[in-house]
């Protein structure tokens, strides 16, 4: 039971690997720029939303973490743009299927 479920978690990480690597061959072009297809918004939907929200969670427990010493090196704003606001803003700002997300001067 044990090896069929390995070669099964195998098997869908691969497929999930390579359904992520054609996401930039998914997109359709626009007047715009590039429009999203279907298949880029569920994979967004389904696994890079939510491992940028645990990305964007992580990012903040090393943020604490590492609080002390940005204070005392003077790089507290530094470190919070990297480790919170970064994935925050890839998280919760970016276009559904999107690559790029929007900053908050061009909202």
């Amino acid at each position: 039971m044990m090896k069929r479920l390995g070669k099964r978690m195998m098997v869908g990480l691969t497929v999930t690997g390579l359904l992520l690597g054609s996401l930039p061959a998914m997109a359709v072009g626009d007047d715009d720029g590039i429009r999203p297809s279907g298949g880029a918004m569920v994979a967004d939907a389904l696994l890079a939303r939510p491992l940028l929200a645990v990305a964007t969670l992580g990012g903040t427990a090393v943020f604490l973490v590492s609080l002390p010493f940005s204070a005392l090196g003077g790089n507290v704003d530094t470190a919070a743009e990297t480790l919170i606001k970064t994935p925050a803003e890839a998280t919760f700002r970016r276009c559904l299927g999107c690559e790029i997300s929007r900053r908050a001067d061009e909202m």
